[in-house]
C-alpha cells in the first residue's frame, strides 16, 4: 500500500491473503494517527472516502478499532447500517452472517471480496445457493474485469444503462463507482446523451430486450453494425448483448429479494443515534443493530396460520404426484400441447397485481436511458401479440452457445454452466419434506418465464403450469421477472408461504437464468440472421 499526499491507497485490503489485509489496514489507521488533528480532518472530512471505506470493507474484514476511535475523537459522525440485513424481504438473523459462514462460503466470500473490492448484498444473499455463486462470480468477473472486446469504463456504463431500465438504484450506485474507478469520463453521468454516440446508439437495443424482446430484428442488428465511426464490432456487440442481459436479470434479482442498499451508496445509511445507547461503535460499524430488528414492524407480511400453510405444500406435492402419474399413462398429442402453450401464453398476459401501481423513474436513474414510457406493461395494455419462438428452431444449446463462444471466447461456457446449474439445482427438498424430485416443478417454472416470452418447447405439456403454479406465485414471476421495480414484499410473502427463504431465492435464481437465456435468444438469433 502506497501514501501520497493527501491519499491513502486501499488496495491492499482486497487482497486474498489475510495477513496482507490486516497490514494494510494497520497502515491506513497508521497514516490517519500521524496528521494532526486539523489535517486529519480535512483528510477524512474533505476526501469523504475514509470513513465510506471503513463502512465498505467492514462486511469481510470488520473495522479497525484504532481508526474508528480516532475519527470518533475527532468528533466525525459514523453512519451506521440503515436496512436490517443484506435484504428487506428476509430477516437478518435467517441470512447466513459473516463470521458463521462454512469453509466454501467463505472462500466465495474472500473471492468476492478480492474480485469486487466490496462484500455485497446480492453475494450475501446468493450465498444461500454456494454452487450457483461460484458460477455468478466467476461470470461476472471475467465479463467486467477480463479481457474482452469493451474497454472497462464502456462494460460498466453499459451496466449502468441495464439497470437503470428497471429504476435500480441498487446496480445503478455500484456501477456509477466503478465507472469512475476505471477511468470513465464524468460527464457521461449527466445523460445517456453525454456519453459517446456509440453507446446511444446501444439505447434501443437496450431498451427492447428488457422489456420486449420478441421484436427484435436483423435490421436493429445491421443498424449498429454499419453506423460507419459510431458501429460496433460483432465481438463488441456479443460483449455488450451479454451485459445488458446479465444487468436485466440482476436488476430482477435485486428487486425480487428486496436486496438492500449497500451502506455505502444512497439510502444505505443514517447518521441517527440508535435507540438505546449501550453498543459498541464496532457493533454499530459491523451492522449489529440487535435492538432496532427488536422494535422492526413487520408490515406488509401475509398473515397465515401454520395448517393453512402445511396444506398448501401437501396440496402442491399432491399436484405433481399425479401429474408424474398421468404422464405415465398417457401422453398428449403435438396438436393439443400446442393448443396448451397458446392457452397459457394468452393468459400469461392477464397475470397482474393488485398493487400494480405506476412507478415514474426518478431523474438519477432515467437519465441513463430513453423513452421512459416504453415498457412490458404497454405491450400488454394494448393486447399486442407476442409471436411464438420455437425452441426446436434456434435454441441456446444447439445455436446460441456456439455463437457467444465463437464471438466472445469462453463466455459461452460460463453462461451454459450458470444455466445449468440454475436449472438442475435441488436439495430434493420443499418445505419441511425431503427426499422430493423437484424436477418438474423447476421445470414448469422455467418454462412459465419462456412461456411469457413467446418461447415454446413442443415436448413440454403446458397443462402442467397451471396445476403447479398458483395464482399469487405467477404474479410474483412475472413481475419480477418484467417489471421489477414493482415487486413488493407483499407478493414476496405471499406465494410458497412455508417454504424457507433460501428456497424462494432458489426460486429467484431460476427467473433470473431464464429471463437472461430468454432474451440471449432473441437477440442472437437476431444477431444469427444479420450474418446469415
Amino acid at each position: 500500500m502506497e501514501e501520497r499526499e493527501g491519499e491513502v491507497r486501499w488496495d491492499g485490503l482486497c487482497s486474498r491473503d489475510a495477513a496482507a489485509r490486516a497490514a494494510a489496514l494497520d497502515t491506513i489507521g497508521q497514516a490517519v494517527q500521524r496528521k494532526s488533528r486539523k489535517s486529519a480532518m480535512a483528510f477524512v472530512a474533505g476526501s469523504g472516502f475514509l470513513v465510506r471505506k471503513i463502512l465498505l470493507f467492514k462486511k469481510y474484514i470488520f473495522c479497525s478499532r484504532m481508526v474508528t476511535d480516532f475519527i470518533m475523537e475527532l468528533g466525525i459522525r459514523i453512519p451506521r447500517p440503515l436496512g436490517h440485513g443484506p435484504s428487506r424481504f428476509i430477516p437478518e438473523k435467517e441470512t447466513i452472517q459473516v463470521g458463521k459462514e462454512d469453509a466454501r462460503m467463505h472462500t466465495l466470500f474472500a473471492e468476492s471480496f478480492a474480485t469486487l473490492g466490496r462484500l455485497d448484498n446480492v453475494t450475501l444473499v446468493m450465498v444461500f445457493h454456494p454452487q450457483y455463486l461460484e458460477s455468478f462470480l466467476k461470470t461476472q468477473h471475467y465479463l467486467l474485469q477480463m479481457d474482452g472486446p469493451l474497454p472497462l469504463h464502456y462494460r460498466h456504463y453499459i451496466g449502468i444503462m441495464a439497470a437503470a431500465r428497471h429504476q435500480c438504484s441498487y446496480l445503478v450506485n455500484l456501477h456509477v463507482n466503478d465507472f469512475l474507478h476505471v477511468g470513465g469520463d464524468p460527464k457521461w453521468l449527466n445523460g445517456l446523451e453525454n456519453a459517446p454516440q456509440k453507446l446511444q446508439n446501444l439505447g434501443e437495443l437496450n431498451k427492447m430486450l428488457a422489456h420486449r424482446p420478441w421484436l427484435i430484428t436483423k435490421e436493429h442488428i445491421e443498424r449498429l453494425l454499419k453506423t460507419e465511426e459510431n458501429s460496433w464490432s460483432l465481438a463488441e456487440l456479443i460483449h455488450a448483448v451479454v451485459l445488458l442481459t446479465h444487468y436485466h436479470s440482476l436488476a430482477s434479482f435485486t428487486f425480487g429479494c428486496g436486496i438492500s442498499p449497500e451502506i455505502d451508496c444512497e439510502g444505505g445509511h443514517t447518521f441517527r443515534p440508535p435507540s438505546v445507547s449501550n453498543y459498541c461503535i464496532c457493533d454499530i460499524t459491523n451492522g449489529y443493530h440487535g435492538v432496532d430488528e427488536i422494535h422492526a414492524s413487520p408490515a406488509g407480511s401475509i398473515p397465515v396460520s401454520s395448517t393453512e400453510s402445511v396444506c398448501e405444500v401437501e396440496a402442491l406435492m399432491e399436484k405433481m404426484k399425479q401429474l408424474q402419474e398421468c404422464r405415465d399413462e398417457e401422453e398428449a398429442s403435438q396438436e393439443e400441447m400446442a393448443t396448451r402453450f397458446e392457452k397459457e401464453k394468452r393468459e400469461s398476459m392477464f397475470v397482474c397485481s393488485s398493487e400494480d401501481e405506476e412507478s415514474a423513474a426518478t431523474r438519477d436513474v432515467s437519465r441513463h436511458f430513453e423513452d421512459t414510457s416504453y415498457g412490458y406493461k404497454d405491450f400488454s395494455r394494448h393486447g399486442m401479440h407476442v409471436p411464438t419462438f420455437r425452441a426446436q428452431d434456434y435454441s441456446w444449446e444447439d445455436h446460441g452457445y456456439s455463437l457467444v463462444n465463437r464471438l466472445y471466447p469462453d463466455v459461452g461456457q460460463l453462461l451454459d454452466e450458470k444455466f445449468h446449474i440454475a436449472y438442475n439445482l435441488t436439495y430434493n427438498t420443499m418445505a419441511m419434506h425431503k427426499d422430493v424430485d423437484t424436477s418438474m416443478l423447476r421445470r414448469a417454472i422455467w418454462n412459465y418465464i419462456h412461456c411469457m416470452f413467446g418461447i415454446r418447447y413442443d415436448d413440454y405439456d403446458y397443462g402442467e403450469i397451471n396445476q403447479l403454479l398458483d395464482r399469487s406465485f405467477k404474479v410474483y414471476i412475472k413481475t419480477v421477472v418484467c417489471t421489477p421495480e414493482k415487486t413488493t414484499k407483499r407478493m414476496y410473502d405471499s406465494f410458497w408461504r412455508q417454504f424457507e427463504h433460501s428456497e424462494k431465492v432458489h426460486v429467484n435464481l431460476l427467473l433470473v437464468e431464464a429471463r437472461m437465456q430468454a432474451e440471449l435468444l432473441y437477440a442472437l438469433r437476431a444477431i444469427t440472421r444479420y450474418m446469415t
